[in-house]
């Protein structure tokens, strides 16, 4: 008798903590059912706030915008023995501190009229690292010394022929910073059609175009009359995640070894976490047989990219 009894209580407490399970999954069921209306009217809201800012943005008036990507890595280690090199002191890294800085900063001001526009645009990419060797006092602390130093700076304004199509001119200027300051730089100023398709697309095609460099070194750094490119894109991929890319070439009517043609293709991707801040990444890749022959590679493909926080206004 008493094991019946234990039994018919077991049974009980877990009929009881059935019951209990049920009813918690059929309140959540519920609560599911009655927030689902609501998510699916905020999510519409939303994407009508989206769709006014879009039409905002084409309406007469300037529209301003900045963001950046901020990046740190701090790394040390003492004594550490399978760093050690006894040998060459100046690869001894048993004991050194390395420091890298990254940050890519970009902003824009874009004016729209009934009969012309102007878009003007700059972005500017540095990273600066060093590294000490030993820990001593009497080392002298070592500079910090650029891997990453790009300027960009662009002008685009246009004439309406149509909705679509203006005829345009355009101004470009790029170099470093940090070092080599107009050493070389390049400045594009010519005159041709754009062509935007849509709001979020753009085209540049200058067959008039006349591409100046500033060096040093002039004989191995030649201007030349050519035809210029660009293409503007930015989107968001998926939601909470914008790509903007911009691609830029000059294609020489000069013929020369090394070539004079150019392209500079930067993509940056923006993954917002909470209210404009997120994670950023820039990735550029540029070609310049003028830049790769002084380098010994006649190819002239270089690349550069800055990885970090970010934050969009």
């Amino acid at each position: 008798m008493k094991h019946i009894f234990t039994f018919i209580l077991c049974f009980s407490i877990l009929l009881v903590n059935a019951q209990t399970l049920d009813e918690l999954k059929a309140k959540k069921a519920g609560l599911e059912a009655k927030a689902a209306p609501i998510l699916a009217e905020a999510d519409a809201i939303k994407a009508e706030i989206d769709g006014i800012n879009k039409q905002i943005a084409t309406f007469p008036g300037w529209t301003r915008g900045l963001s950046g990507v901020i990046g740190a890595t701090f790394t040390g280690r003492s004594n550490w023995y399978s760093a050690a090199n006894l040998t060459d002191p100046s690869k001894d890294l048993r004991n050194s501190r390395a420091t890298l800085l990254a940050a890519d900063f970009g902003a824009f001001a874009n004016k729209m009229h009934d009969k012309y526009f102007w878009n003007s645009a700059a972005k500017l990419s540095l990273g600066l690292q060093k590294l000490k060797l030993g820990n001593s006092s009497e080392i002298t602390e070592p500079k910090f010394q650029p891997v990453t130093d790009v300027l960009n700076i662009n002008s685009l304004f246009g004439y309406k022929i149509s909705s679509k199509l203006a005829g345009s001119a355009l101004g470009e200027y790029r170099t470093s910073v940090i070092e080599n300051f107009n050493n070389p730089g390049y400045l594009d100023i010519g005159v041709g059609l754009t062509y935007t398709p849509m709001s979020n697309l753009m085209f540049v095609f200058h067959p008039l175009n006349y591409n100046f460099v500033f060096s040093d070194i002039d004989d191995k750094f030649t201007p030349s009359l050519g035809c210029k490119v660009l293409g503007k894109y930015n989107t968001e991929i998926i939601k909470g995640v914008k790509w903007d890319s911009q691609l830029s070439g000059f294609f020489s009517y000069k013929s020369a070894d090394p070539s004079l043609h150019n392209g500079t293709w930067t993509n940056s991707f923006n993954f917002n976490i909470f209210k404009g801040i997120g994670v950023g990444l820039t990735h550029a890749m540029r070609l310049s047989q003028q830049e790769g022959i002084l380098l010994g590679d006649k190819n002239g493909l270089q690349t550069f990219y800055v990885l970090g926080l970010s934050y969009s206004i």
